[in-house]
């Protein structure tokens, strides 16, 4: 089972409940940081790193002496990757998408496959849990070709069947669709604030087409108001858990440590959470009612 941690912006508590829920699970599992832009999941799980790879895309190379120019590639990139301006041929790897289409339509083969850097891999180890995570390159523009690269590493290492608690990045935009489109459940984590009730209507209109079991998670609960309580009942959204707002939960988000180890109180809160997680997945499983 994969489950995604996503949220509608940051600084709900997206990552304290990825680091909690993947210290509690009661059987294999993975931790995976696919906020590859800002990770962070290791500042609370802190993993012996055992490896690490560079990961790269494919781009355009030309070979000039060869070229025509007569535009076909040009016309056919939809991002100007590559540009045609009477005898001159320029071509820019950061706009590049690495579709291959240039290579493709090529009539005198002058374009063959180079690569860019994308960013790094890293996998290791944290106490019982497994640890992968991707960090793009510094100025790097695109982050789902990396996040692919991850991901592609993650469905190798749960080929034993181990479940995996997925760290995604913030926001609806296009790598927070890509970080949970493979999951089992999205669990979405929010904050009863005016903002966060907000982004949490946008992270809920994006992600039910994707047609996944969807379960949600308050954070700071007592602060604000209760429109985001309204909001899940409406939608027939199940609150799966509630984390209260509590200064001994700040203190040791600050030292980096993983909330559920804080007080059994806690400690319950998500041990309850991985169960309900785990009858959402289930097919034919009836949600649960969102809180009154």
């Amino acid at each position: 089972m994969i489950v995604s941690v996503a949220s509608g912006k940051g600084g709900t508590g997206k990552t304290t409940v990825a680091a909690s829920l993947a210290t509690i699970w009661d059987g294999p599992v993975l931790g995976v940081d696919l906020d590859v832009e800002e990770p962070n999941l290791h500042l609370f799980l802190h993993p012996t790193i055992a490896g690490s790879e560079m990961a790269h895309m494919m781009v355009p190379t030309l070979e000039e002496s060869r070229c025509t120019y007569c535009g076909a590639c040009s016309e056919l990139c939809q991002f100007k990757a590559i540009s045609v301006i009477g005898q001159l041929i320029l071509t820019f790897p950061e706009m590049c998408h690495g579709c291959g289409g240039c290579i493709a339509v090529c009539p005198e083969k002058a374009i063959s496959p180079g690569q860019r850097e994308l960013g790094e891999i890293s996998w290791g180890v944290a106490g019982g849990v497994g640890f992968l995570a991707g960090r793009l390159r510094v100025g790097e523009a695109m982050s789902p070709p990396l996040m692919r690269r991850v991901k592609a590493r993650l469905d190798q290492m749960l080929a034993n069947g181990e479940d995996a608690i997925i760290d995604a990045p913030p926001g609806v935009s296009c790598p927070a669709v890509n970080a949970v489109m493979d999951s089992d459940v999205i669990l979405l984590v929010t904050e009863p604030t005016p903002f966060g009730v907000y982004d949490f209507q946008l992270a809920w209109e994006a992600f039910t087409p994707l047609k996944k079991p969807m379960g949600a998670v308050i954070n700071r609960a007592g602060l604000g108001n209760d429109a985001i309580y309204r909001f899940c009942q409406e939608k027939g959204l199940a609150i799966l858990a509630e984390i209260p707002y509590d200064r001994a939960i700040a203190e040791a988000y600050a030292r980096g440590r993983v909330i559920a180890t804080v007080s059994p109180g806690l400690k319950a809160i998500f041990v309850s959470l991985r169960d309900q997680i785990r009858d959402l997945a289930k097919p034919g499983q009836p949600r649960k009612a969102a809180h009154a």
